[in-house]
């Protein structure tokens, strides 16, 4: 979606549905070395106060056949195991990224069990608890394109790569917590 907000702000935003508990799904993500498992293109690592906390520092490479930026970040927002937002410090990715992780019961719908045909006689049964809690994780960024009016030309046209990238890496994810 794109997001109009102050300041040229733009917004992209992924989301995934995991069988593990928020808690165990926290320690995952914010696992700043473990990112660099599952994140595209990209090794994470923590900085200040061991990336853990408000004013806890994270850095990211992101890079394609040696090409690529350092993102230096600062938490801004740690309120374990729901929500963690870091402000982007670098003069080339600027805004804030956040990651929300909703508890959402598990149901035969939300596990990747095989779902009957609409037709089915047991379609009215596809949405019933299977026990249990998993959650959502969602990946927002808020950020502010380089480059001034070039950038948010460009932005028209890459935020649907950018939100590929984010959901390809959310997949990924899905697999390293293995559900």
């Amino acid at each position: 979606m794109v997001g109009l907000g102050e300041r040229g702000v733009r917004r992209a935003e992924a989301a995934v549905m995991l069988r593990v508990s928020p808690e165990v799904a926290w320690d995952v993500v914010m696992d700043w070395e473990r990112q660099s498992r599952w994140m595209l293109f990209t090794r994470v690592w923590a900085t200040g106060n061991g990336g853990v906390g408000v004013g806890g520092g994270v850095a990211a490479r992101t890079s394609v056949g040696g090409v690529g930026f350092t993102d230096d970040m600062v938490i801004t927002r740690w309120e374990p195991p729901r929500e963690c937002t870091v402000k982007h410090l670098g003069k080339l990715v600027q805004g804030t990224g956040t990651f929300t992780i909703e508890p959402v019961p598990l149901t035969t719908s939300n596990t990747n069990h095989p779902t009957p045909h609409p037709d089915s006689p047991n379609h009215a049964h596809t949405d019933r608890a299977v026990g249990g809690v998993g959650c959502r994780v969602v990946w927002r960024e808020d950020v502010v394109p380089p480059f001034g009016w070039v950038g948010a030309v460009g932005w028209l046209v890459g935020r649907w790569g950018f939100e590929l990238l984010m959901w390809v890496s959310l997949r990924r994810l899905v697999r390293e917590v293995g559900g």
